[in-house]
């Protein structure tokens, strides 16, 4: 028996703290701390027993078995299989599998770092493709079907295609044609569906890449649904993928001690789905709706939406995500997201110097929509009021910019095993990068280790550094692993 005296440890007294404090998060997990739920951990919190099959052998008929078969017939795959490492090791996993070591990818060049470890790891050749650009919010747009056909035309030996939709903004690309060029080609087409996990249970999204024609798809149930954090599915369909060595990659991407308290929450995710799916998104998706008429009226705050649909190569917006901006640049993501936290005690999920997004979920409230939606007309009212109000300025930060091509000297997986020094940001113009470096979240690299340090990466990276933000990839120092010139 615990001792009532005795502390639970400062993380989890702050936890929960934070958890009692009012706070609202328009951000992941979807569950929004009170919906779903397992029970309490502890008490739910075994290993691989008698009766409770195994993750990475399990028997035929086992209750894991019929869980993952359930997670399939409502994501209509061939076979889905539970992710207790996230979407992270979906995409190792998924990268692996579909590639022969040495061998080629292509790659969309804002993929997740994941992607770009997996490509690593295996020592691929990565070809680039380049998302469009919308420069109205500096975000990345869609990729197109027709550079993914140019691409798979000029090198043959592509094993498979790697694309992100929708991305961290919403944005949705036209899956269906990019899986019909790739099987023209008898190439798998991997989709990192990790923000659309929600999109098969209402007609109010966009089309899922399962059904669009994608062979291998993996969605975090965290992120969008009911679930806790570190959960995600992998679909496979198809006979393109070689599905016992993605497998075997499962095996070697995930704990051999997976968790059950995380296994239960897909499986509670996908009973809530099953049996009351249809009634919850319909509930949802009206709130949804009545939010987004609701800021409709909004004169200097602009809630994204399907208007920038045909515009740099966007197929599809997610309703759910919710992008806001100043449509006169009077205020900075970064101000509006503080604003927000500070004035009405709303936490979104990630902010730039032109625009705020929030994740929203199925366990969004009526109530939460309408602190939102009250927060935004308070906040524009004060942007009406406030003559000290300047224009921000609009130059790319290290989540606001354009993905130039890149140029390679060394590949991915030869360069992370150079020898390396530390330079600081000044000094390393021109030098070959050792090491990737990236804003977290979103996690898309702004360079990656053998790629070249452009003065337009430089210029970036010092903006980065100068605004604040937390660079992932530079040491204490603030220094960046370069390759030693006498290494290669």
């Amino acid at each position: 028996m615990r001792d009532e005296n005795i502390s639970n440890g400062p993380l989890y007294e702050k936890l929960m703290a934070y958890g009692a404090s009012g706070y609202y998060g328009f951000h992941m997990p979807g569950h929004k701390q009170h919906m779903g739920g397992t029970g309490i951990p502890y008490q739910i919190d075994i290993t691989e027993i008698e009766g409770f099959d195994d993750l990475h052998h399990p028997q035929k008929n086992g209750i894991l078995v019929q869980a993952q078969e359930r997670a399939a017939r409502l994501y209509k795959a061939d076979e889905t299989h539970f992710l207790i490492n996230g979407s992270t090791a979906g995409v190792l996993s998924a990268i692996s599998g579909c590639t022969r070591s040495e061998g080629q990818i292509l790659l969309a060049r804002n993929s997740h770092r994941s992607a770009y470890h997996a490509a690593g790891l295996r020592k691929l050749q990565i070809w680039y493709i380049y998302p469009q650009f919308l420069e109205e919010l500096w975000i990345n747009g869609g990729i197109l079907s027709e550079d993914v056909e140019k691409s798979l035309a000029e090198h043959r030996e592509i094993q498979a295609v790697f694309i992100t939709s929708p991305t961290y903004e919403g944005i949705c690309l036209n899956v269906r044609a990019i899986a019909e060029t790739c099987h023209k080609y008898g190439v798998p087409l991997i989709v990192d569906q990790a923000h659309g996990a929600h999109f098969p249970f209402s007609s109010y999204f966009p089309e899922d890449a399962l059904t669009a024609g994608a062979d291998v798809v993996i969605q975090s149930v965290h992120k969008t649904l009911p679930a806790l954090t570190q959960t995600a599915l992998l679909h496979m369909q198809g006979e393109l993928v070689d599905r016992e060595r993605l497998h075997y990659y499962l095996s070697v991407y995930q704990s051999s001690s997976p968790s059950y308290v995380l296994m239960a929450s897909i499986d509670n995710c996908m009973e809530q789905m099953e049996q009351q799916g249809q009634t919850l998104f319909a509930a949802y998706t009206k709130r949804l709706e009545n939010f987004r008429d609701s800021c409709g009226k909004l004169k200097r705050l602009k809630l994204v939406g399907k208007e920038i649909i045909g515009r740099a190569g966007i197929w599809d917006f997610d309703n759910s995500r919710l992008v806001i901006y100043a449509q006169k640049n009077e205020i900075s993501g970064y101000e509006l997201s503080r604003r927000l936290l500070m004035q009405y005690r709303l936490q979104m999920e990630m902010a730039t110097n032109l625009y705020v997004t929030g994740i929203s979920s199925v366990s969004d409230r009526e109530e939460d929509f309408w602190q939102l939606n009250h927060a935004l007309y308070e906040l524009e009212y004060s942007l009406d009021t406030d003559k000290r109000t300047k224009r921000i300025d609009r130059s790319g930060d290290g989540r606001n910019y354009e993905l130039s091509k890149t140029t390679s000297a060394l590949p991915l997986g030869m360069a992370l095993e150079q020898e390396k020094e530390w330079l600081g940001v000044s000094q390393c113009q021109n030098r070959i990068c050792g090491a990737y470096l990236y804003l977290y979240p979103p996690g898309i690299p702004l360079v990656a280790p053998g790629e070249i340090l452009t003065e337009q990466i430089c210029s970036i990276l010092k903006t980065s550094v100068a605004a604040g933000h937390r660079l992932h990839g530079l040491d204490s120092n603030g220094s960046i692993a370069v390759l030693k010139e006498s290494s290669f």
